[in-house]
């Protein structure tokens, strides 16, 4: 005999509008004692999702793009219910799983019975039909021969990243330019040395590590300009970028401690940049400015694009720098131990990973940038942004074949997609 939560979803799931919900969710309201059945369907949905590539911030970040934010907090409720069963989970899962909404959950059944099965069934039906994306690591729950493409952080990471943390947080919350300079440098530095020594030891020690991925969210509002950004940080950073925009978010390919100085950087100049931007905003409204949105647009795309040129330019320079400085090694005559050739190494790695993961990207030209004084303002902001003036980074890979770093110009800016 068919169930009643077969009833609903066959109702609701396959077919559009609100009639369909509206009859589904009236089966559903009609029987409480189904409440604990509904949830486990909704779990096997999210369990599907894990199987095409999906994870819990993506899933969440699509479901508030899609719907809004209560389905966003369901699904983050659903999310929760299944990954608790799972002994052990992938990398970069359990920081997810920390920064879901809903904690606690909300509880069922409000406003009312309807309502609630009203928003699950939507919820459902959007899980139902989420496309297949490329993965970026193993799903919970099943064993993967490539899981060292995906290795969680060295055990010595976490107190590394946490001082990052806390540097970059207070570079963003100084109101001293100076102060927040200094801060962000240091931040930078550390970043820098990581991974170059983390290249230097894979190297000297013949490891087998690969590159690996993780995907950042770039959401509305003006989400072309955030990718310009968000690409010029990869492509300093030794990784590559590529944007999909329909689901709202870019995956950023390239080795462990690479990536994660991607998406430090990256939100911490997302900070600074969008605080500039409201202070430059009210500076013109007092002057009796409207054009509020054009004037963002064109601040955050010189803002991305400005900060792009100077990544690539000081990225070169401090790699040149960390060259000179870096010796023959004396215990090893068959491995590479300059340290151009290294860093060649794993660029040759990412790019190759890139194209497996990707191999029908292609490289659009975003719009540009419309008002003069939003451009002029976002230029500025991005010559005082605190990316770091101590000379220790990572060389960008300029221009490329996929049109990467900061030559974009005020007609607007190339990134792979």
């Amino acid at each position: 005999m068919e169930s009643v939560i077969d009833q609903a979803c066959a109702a609701a799931l396959y077919a559009e509008g609100d009639a369909a919900l509206d009859t589904g969710a009236s089966l559903l309201a009609a029987a409480p004692d189904a409440d604990d059945a509904l949830h486990r369907r909704g779990e096997e949905f999210v369990t599907r999702a894990w199987g095409r590539g999906w994870l819990p911030a993506d899933l969440v970040r699509f479901v508030r793009l899609e719907l809004d934010e209560r389905r966003a907090v369901l699904a983050a409720t659903l999310i929760a219910a299944e990954t608790a069963r799972y002994g052990e989970l992938p990398p970069r899962w359990r920081a997810q799983l920390d920064e879901l909404p809903g904690r606690p959950p909300a509880p069922r059944n409000k406003p009312d019975r309807f309502s609630y099965a009203s928003d699950l069934l939507e919820l459902f039906r959007l899980l139902l039909r989420l496309p297949a994306i490329e993965p970026v690591g193993p799903a919970p729950g099943t064993a993967s021969d490539h899981l060292h493409l995906h290795r969680p952080p060295a055990a010595d990471e976490p107190r590394m990243l946490t001082r990052i943390r806390a540097l970059l947080a207070k570079a963003e919350a100084t109101g001293f330019p100076e102060e927040a300079e200094a801060l962000t440098a240091k931040a930078q530095e550390l970043m820098a040395r990581h991974s170059i020594d983390e290249a230097l030891i894979a190297a000297r020690s013949h490891s087998a590590g690969s590159p690996g991925a993780c995907r950042i969210g770039v959401e509305p509002p003006y989400e072309s300009a955030k990718a310009i950004l968000l690409d010029a940080v990869a492509s300093a950073n030794r990784c590559q970028a590529v944007w999909n925009g329909d689901l709202g978010f870019s995956t950023v390919v390239g080795f462990e401690p690479d990536l994660e100085a991607v998406e430090l950087l990256f939100t911490s100049l997302l900070v600074q940049g969008t605080a500039a931007m409201t202070r430059a905003e009210a500076g013109q409204r007092a002057s009796g400015r409207k054009r509020t949105k054009t004037f963002r647009q064109s601040f955050l795309m010189a803002y991305a694009q400005r900060l792009g040129s100077r990544l690539a330019d000081s990225a070169e320079r401090a790699t040149a720098e960390a060259d000179a400085d870096t010796g023959a090694d004396p215990e090893s005559t068959t491995a590479p131990t300059g340290l151009l050739p290294v860093l060649a190494a794993r660029d040759v790695a990412v790019t190759e990973a890139t194209e497996r993961m990707f191999p029908r990207t292609t490289t659009t030209r975003v719009r540009g940038a419309t008002d003069l004084d939003g451009w002029n303002h976002g230029t500025e902001a991005a010559d005082r942004a605190r990316m770091g003036g101590s000379g220790k980074g990572h060389r960008g890979r300029g221009g490329g074949e996929h049109g990467r770093g900061g030559e974009h110009g005020r007609g607007g800016g190339e990134i792979m997609v």
